[in-house]
């Protein structure tokens, strides 16, 4: 990537734009915009998506509508060093794909064994009950990551999806400012 092209690309990612790839190109644009456009999925299986998606939809509402499990795939699908998701930050161990198919794998075998039904096929208040022990890690017999740490990354996913966006600064009516001005007299 030229020094052009990540300039253009940093910009872009700071309104919430990520390139996605459409019909061979890539183009930036919004998690939503590219769930809108049915944009398919570059590492996650449909299952793991949906999965992704109702844990979103759980965690924040609006998540699912802004593209979460788009989100999370494309961002498991650049280098480490690019990603911009909370695993990252909070040191999970790349390649960043294995950890969220151990929590999806955690939470749909659980769900299973607690109902008869992955986690997306439950409920909504089913969905959120499921969440609450998986935050306060007790669930018996899980088999992930610790469900509290997965619950905040899969949280923090959630918020960033669908406020950090340009949309998602109105929705909260936070004016949206591309950059802070330094103060002159530092």
């Amino acid at each position: 990537m030229d020094a052009m092209e990540r300039r253009v690309f940093l910009k872009g990612a700071g309104m919430g734009l990520l390139a996605f790839t459409v019909g061979g190109a890539d183009v930036l644009m919004t998690p939503g915009q590219a769930r809108a456009q049915g944009v398919p999925f570059r590492l996650l299986k449909a299952h793991e998506a949906e999965t992704i998606e109702a844990l979103g939809e759980t965690l924040v509402p609006g998540a699912q509508r802004s593209g979460v499990a788009l989100f999370v795939d494309q961002q498991v699908s650049v280098t480490p060093g690019a990603a911009l998701l909370e695993a990252r930050q909070l040191n999970v161990r790349p390649p960043f794909i294995n950890f969220y198919r151990a929590v999806i794998g955690a939470v749909d075998k659980a769900s299973e064994a607690r109902s008869g039904r992955r986690f997306a096929a439950l409920s909504a208040i089913e969905q959120r009950d499921f969440v609450d022990l998986m935050r306060q890690n007790k669930i018996d017999g899980w088999q992930g990551p610790p469900g509290g740490f997965a619950y905040l990354i899969l949280r923090s996913d959630a918020v960033d999806v669908v406020y950090g966006t340009m949309d998602g600064y109105e929705s909260l009516g936070v004016p949206y400012m591309p950059h802070i001005a330094p103060d002159k007299r530092w």
